[in-house]
C-alpha cells in the first residue's frame, strides 16, 4: 500500500497487475475501504486479464485521511480521483464503479473527461427510496449528532461499518484532522451534501443533473439493475442509459436478487456484499477490449 497527498489529505492506494497494462479504477461504494470483502477479488481478477488496477481508500474510508469538502461527497472524491490520476501520472483511465462508486465514477468522468478512456458502472442509486436511504445513512445522524454533541457526537456515532471512530481506528490523524475542522464546519459541509441526496426530478442519480449526464462521450458500459434491487433499481439504470449516448446496457451477470441475498450472507458472516462482483469480470474485460479501438 501506498500514500498520495491530494488537496491537503493523503489517500491511500494499491496498484495491481502488470505495470504495462491499461490503468482501471475500481470504485466501491458506501463508506467501505478498498480492503472491505470483495473489494480486492474483483481487483485481481480484472489484473488477471492484463490490466493495471488501482484500488484507492476514497477521503472519509478506510486508511485515508478524512475530508469534508465540495458540493457533495461524490464530488469531492471525484476530485481527489483526478488528482490522484494526475500525480500519479496513470491516466486516462478505465472509470469503474459499483454502487456508490458508481456515482462517483460518473462524476469523475463528466467532470475530467480528459482523464477517462471508457465508463463502467453497476448497481447504481437513484429514485427516491435510495436516495433518502443514503440521505439517512450518511447525514442525518451526523447532523443529529453534530449539532447535540459537536465532534465528540460525531466520534461517538456506532453501529455501521466506516463509522468516523472506525476512521479515527484506522488511521490516528483523524481525530485531530475532525477536531482541527471543528463541529461548525462539519455541519456546514453536511448540510450541503444533504442536498445532493433530496430527490429530484431532473436528476437520475443523486446530485447529478441530467444535463450533465448527457456530456459523456467516452464508450460507457451500464449494468441493469436487480428486478428486486430497491437500492439500486432497475428503473434507474434505464434512465443512466437513455442519458448516455451510446452507452451500452447488458443484463445483470448475477441473479436479480443478487444484493438482497449477498445482505442475507454478509448478515449472517458468510459472504460479502461486493462478492458478485466477481461474475462481472468476463464481461468487462470484453468491454474494454472491444472498445479499444475507438478511444485510440
Amino acid at each position: 500500500m501506498a500514500y498520495v497527498e491530494v488537496n491537503g489529505g493523503l489517500v491511500a492506494y494499491d496498484l495491481i497487475g502488470p505495470e504495462d497494462g491499461q490503468i482501471c479504477v475500481v470504485t466501491p461504494g458506501g463508506r467501505f475501504s478498498k480492503e472491505y470483502r470483495g473489494v480486492r477479488p474483483f481487483a485481481e481478477a480484472l489484473a488477471a486479464t492484463g490490466r493495471r488496477v488501482l484500488i484507492w481508500d476514497r477521503p472519509n474510508t478506510g486508511e485515508s485521511d478524512i475530508q469534508l469538502y465540495g458540493q457533495s461527497e461524490s464530488h469531492m472524491r471525484a476530485e481527489t480521483l483526478a488528482g490522484m490520476v494526475r500525480e500519479l501520472e496513470l491516466g486516462p483511465v478505465v472509470a469503474m464503479g459499483g454502487s456508490g462508486g458508481a456515482r462517483d465514477s460518473i462524476l469523475f468522468t463528466i467532470r475530467y473527461p480528459e482523464l477517462v478512456t471508457r465508463l463502467i458502472t453497476w448497481s447504481i442509486v437513484g429514485g427516491a427510496f435510495s436516495s433518502m436511504s443514503l440521505a439517512s445513512v450518511y447525514v442525518l445522524d451526523e447532523l443529529r449528532a453534530v449539532r447535540r454533541g459537536g465532534i465528540a457526537g460525531i466520534l461517538a456515532l456506532k453501529g455501521r461499518a466506516g463509522s468516523w471512530s472506525d476512521l479515527v481506528a484506522a488511521n490516528p490523524r483523524n481525530q485531530q484532522r475532525l477536531e482541527d475542522l471543528g463541529a461548525e464546519e462539519f455541519e456546514r459541509v453536511m448540510w450541503r451534501w444533504f442536498e445532493a441526496y433530496v430527490p429530484k426530478s431532473n436528476e437520475a442519480i443523486p446530485g447529478v443533473p441530467d444535463w450533465q449526464m448527457r456530456s459523456i462521450q467516452v464508450p460507457t458500459l451500464i449494468v441493469r439493475g436487480g428486478e428486486r434491487d430497491i437500492d439500486h433499481p432497475k428503473r434507474t439504470s434505464y434512465e443512466v442509459h437513455s442519458l448516455i449516448a451510446g452507452s451500452r446496457l447488458i443484463e445483470p451477470p448475477w441473479p436479480e436478487d443478487a444484493w438482497e441475498r449477498a445482505q442475507e450472507a454478509r448478515d449472517a458472516g458468510r459472504g460479502g456484499i461486493f462478492d458478485p462482483w466477481l461474475k462481472a469480470v468476463p464481461a468487462f474485460s470484453d468491454f474494454i477490449q472491444e472498445t479499444e479501438v475507438s478511444v485510440v
